[in-house]
C-alpha cells in the first residue's frame, strides 16, 4: 500500500521519542489511580477523558495486573512526572 512505510516509519519514531521522554533518568511514574473495582476504574478513565486537557495521554501508562485465583485482578493508571532538574537543564539548552 502506497505511504506504508512512511506511517510505519512515523509510528516507530514516535515510540522511540516517547520512550526518551520517559526514561528513567528523565523522571517517574506516579500512581493516579489503583483499584481492582472494575467499574471504578472505567468510571475514573470516562471522567479523565470528559475533562479535556487535565491529562496529557501520552505521558499515561495503563496497567492490568491480572489476577488469579489468590489474587484479584488490579488496574492501575500512571502519569509520568518529569524531574524538574533534568527539565531546567532541557529548557536552558533550547534558549
Amino acid at each position: 500500500m502506497p505511504g506504508q512505510r512512511k506511517r510505519r516509519r512515523q509510528q516507530q519514531d514516535a515510540g522511540r521519542q516517547a520512550a526518551a521522554r520517559t526514561s528513567p533518568d528523565a523522571g517517574r511514574w506516579e500512581v493516579l489511580l489503583e483499584t481492582q473495582d472494575e467499574s471504578e476504574w472505567r468510571a475514573h478513565l470516562r471522567r479523565l477523558h470528559g475533562a479535556e486537557g487535565r491529562i496529557d495521554w501520552a505521558m499515561t501508562r495503563i496497567d492490568t495486573l491480572c489476577g488469579r485465583l489468590m489474587q484479584p485482578t488490579t488496574y492501575r493508571l500512571s502519569l509520568f512526572v518529569p524531574d524538574p532538574a533534568r527539565a531546567s537543564e532541557h529548557d536552558s539548552l533550547d534558549h
